[in-house]
């Protein structure tokens, strides 16, 4: 067994001196961009800002160690804050001991669900949640993140509940509106939002921090009803299990699962997008042990789940970043932070993180998939509203359950779709084509070419049969030879066997010959073999090319020196 492949560090392979230039710059960027969104995104799930800096710096050093990707950056992240916040509130008081210790255990399951699925190989997982669904999943978040961030904007009373009561509430005290605290929070959202436009390398939320506190520092506005953090403690995280009773645990399992899967699906779309050097193909397997591995440590540190960012991801590549060493660099930077650099953040106002998130939020919104989707597939438009309102409507956990749910009965729908169609042959060649336009290509007397292009399985057997059964029919018993392209039946289960079968005996009753062309799919000619299938049509009628089974078969040559497909 070579064990290469999950040797620790990675991500760090191939590093030489020469590449410390690019790992110090991307780094010390990194941390900048880094530490005022890592506060604000731990304010958005109830927690202490120093918490945020703890999951960064556990899930940056953990990748670090057991990821692949030279980029990928790890630490907490808005996409899955506000699903695990609501559901802890409803078992604890926000902000409580007992909160914290169900986050940690959370993030352990999360963590350990991640690593799992990467050593078992479980890459598939990422693909559950379709692009519409994805879109959708994200639009809701988002509308969660800016509904949160309102009352902090706003300068008003911190709301809880289900969303639209919020809304309702926060609507209500509109009148209480901190005009200082509103032009904070705007301010720093245009700075993030000029800055990103012109490039991605200016720490835009930094430096809108940085002005918005010295503008409460410069104008007195903390006196002026300007929420601000506060001096925050000085300190390390401290290693330790988090304890909770066996009835949180279980209670915790199903909000696990659900935020594993997206966990899984952002670090796979993260890791294909940034691979490490040009040709190398991303280990999504890989990247799950790593960021399972970061979820593990912040719950060990007393932080919360961590997932995979592409934007931060995106600042280590274009920053010149070569390996891990540049989320080493910035992880060491916030650890600097948080154990010595608390009392600079005591002005820091609340509005500002206010501002940093309402920019997240509208990042995370996909305005061109939204319209390129509306434009091109309208039907699954339709799942990304519905998977959007049940995010937003109902409580976010059922909500995301939905969207997975939808997503999963929307490429059933398109499977069960699926209709046998009658191949001609393209004049002149020895190709046998769908149909462009009438009366272009040829059939022959007595000949039906039928293709199925899908897996055949339970969801699709019957229509498939009842499809070819229906050509033959329409043929008023012309048909003496009916051949199966197959090419794109990559599979075939036993319900779809069954009904291979039956279509095979009703041929044959119908006296036509059945034959299989173009099998190419392995794992299809192993089920033929399996299910009996090649011992009841014989192994001469299975066929490289239709042509070849027309020509065999439809001509009267011996069928017997036709060889089968290994």
């Amino acid at each position: 067994m070579n064990l290469s492949p999950w040797l620790p560090f990675r991500s760090l392979s191939g590093w030489t001196p020469k590449d410390i230039n690019g790992d110090l710059v991307a780094g010390i960027t990194l941390a900048a961009i880094a530490i005022p969104e890592q506060m604000a995104t731990a304010r958005l799930g109830g927690f202490a800002p120093e918490i945020g800096f703890f999951a960064f710096v556990a899930g940056s050093v953990a990748f670090a160690v057991f990821g692949a990707n030279r980029h990928l950056s790890t630490g907490a992240d808005s996409t899955i804050t506000p699903l695990f916040a609501g559901s802890l509130a409803l078992l604890a008081t926000t902000g409580s001991p007992h909160y914290l210790a169900l986050a940690g255990v959370l993030a352990l399951m999360v963590g350990l669900i991640v690593a799992l699925s990467g050593v078992l190989r479980l890459g598939w997982i990422s693909d559950l949640l379709s692009v519409p669904v994805t879109t959708g999943f994200l639009a809701g978040i988002a509308i969660h993140i800016i509904v949160s961030q309102l009352p902090g904007l706003l300068g008003l009373p911190a709301e809880s509940g289900e969303t639209l009561r919020r809304v309702v509430e926060i609507a209500s005290s509109l009148h209480l509106t901190n005009p200082y605290s509103l032009a904070l929070g705007f301010g720093v959202f245009a700075i993030v939002f000029v800055a990103e436009r012109i490039s991605a390398r200016i720490p835009g939320a930094l430096i809108g921090v940085v002005l918005a506190t010295g503008a409460v520092i410069a104008f007195g506005l903390a006196d002026r009803g300007v929420a601000v953090l506060g001096a925050l403690p000085n300190s390390l995280p401290r290693a330790g299990l988090p304890l909770v009773s066996l009835d949180d645990a279980q209670a915790l399992v199903p909000l696990a699962l659900l935020i594993a899967i997206v966990v899984m699906v952002q670090t796979a779309a993260t890791s294909r997008s940034f691979v490490q050097q040009q040709g190398d193909a991303p280990d999504v397997n890989r990247d799950f042990v790593g960021v399972g591995a970061g979820s593990a440590a912040a719950g060990l540190l007393g932080a919360f789940p961590v997932n995979a960012s592409p934007p931060r991801t995106a600042i280590v590549a274009q920053t010149g970043g070569h390996s891990q060493l540049a989320s080493i660099v910035a992880a060491a930077i916030v650890l600097v932070l948080g154990a010595f650099g608390g009392s600079l953040l005591a002005n820091v106002p609340q509005a500002a993180l206010a501002g940093v998130l309402l920019f997240v939020a509208q990042r995370i919104l996909r305005w061109q998939v939204f319209a390129n989707v509306y434009r091109q597939a309208p039907i699954e438009f339709i799942l990304i509203l519905a998977t959007m309102v049940a995010i937003v409507a109902l409580p976010i956990q059922t909500g995301v359950a939905i969207g997975i749910g939808l997503s999963l009965l929307h490429g059933i729908w398109s499977a069960t779709r699926t209709l046998p169609i009658e191949l001609e042959k393209v004049p002149g060649t020895s190709i046998w084509w769908p149909p462009a336009t009438p009366n272009v290509g040829d059939q022959l007397p007595g000949v039906l070419v039928a293709a199925f292009q899908a897996p055949l399985s339970f969801v699709n057997a019957d229509r498939f049969k009842q499809g070819v059964r229906g050509m033959i029919d329409a043929r008023r018993g012309s048909t003496k030879l009916v051949v199966l392209e197959a090419s794109n039946v990559v599979e075939i289960d036993y319900t779809a066997a069954q009904a291979l079968i039956e279509t095979i005996t009703y041929c044959r009753n119908q006296g036509a010959t059945f034959a299989i062309a173009r099998m190419e799919s392995l794992r299809a000619q192993a089920a033929l073999a399996r299910f009996g299938i090649i011992d009841l049509i014989g192994p001469q009628r299975v066929f490289h090319s239709v042509d070849d089974a027309v020509r065999t078969l439809h001509s009267g040559q011996s069928p017997e020196k036709q060889e089968s497909p290994t």
